[in-house]
């Protein structure tokens, strides 16, 4: 009599595998939302930036307004994908988190505290979007 035991290990990993694809689906939707709002701040040139003079990656602030309102945008769009768990949505929301992570760089003077935040998020973004193997999602 041959018994045939169920695999729990490959549930888990699958289980473990959707749980990342839906953390980097939620996290690059709450980046996105939250670089509209900056980007959205930043063209209306709110009061909450500030101004360093000697910078050396000295930008107009409604030029970054509109860079973080357009990767903000492109973010909540590829994020829909990724609740979808699409490939090309995965390679799209790595892409998207890595220019968050040099755009904020690039804004440190203007926010600094927020652009720190946002670093550190899209860095969990791209962990939680690569750790995931395409035969486990």
């Amino acid at each position: 009599m041959t018994a045939t035991h169920p695999t729990h290990g490959h549930t888990a990993k699958r289980g473990f595998a959707v749980g990342l694809m839906v953390f980097g689906a939620v996290m690059l939707m709450i980046a996105g939302i939250l670089g509209i709002l900056r980007g959205i701040a930043a063209i209306a040139e709110d009061d909450v930036f500030l101004s360093t003079p000697n910078y050396v990656f000295e930008f107009d602030l409604t030029g970054w307004g509109w860079v973080h309102l357009i990767l903000g945008v492109v973010a909540v769009i590829v994020s829909v994908g990724l609740f979808q768990a699409s490939t090309w949505a995965r390679v799209a929301g790595v892409g998207i988190a890595g220019l968050v992570i040099i755009a904020n760089f690039l804004s440190l003077p203007s926010y600094p505290v927020w652009s720190v935040v946002m670093i550190a998020m899209s860095g969990f973004i791209v962990w939680a979007l690569c750790a995931v193997r395409k035969d486990e999602a």
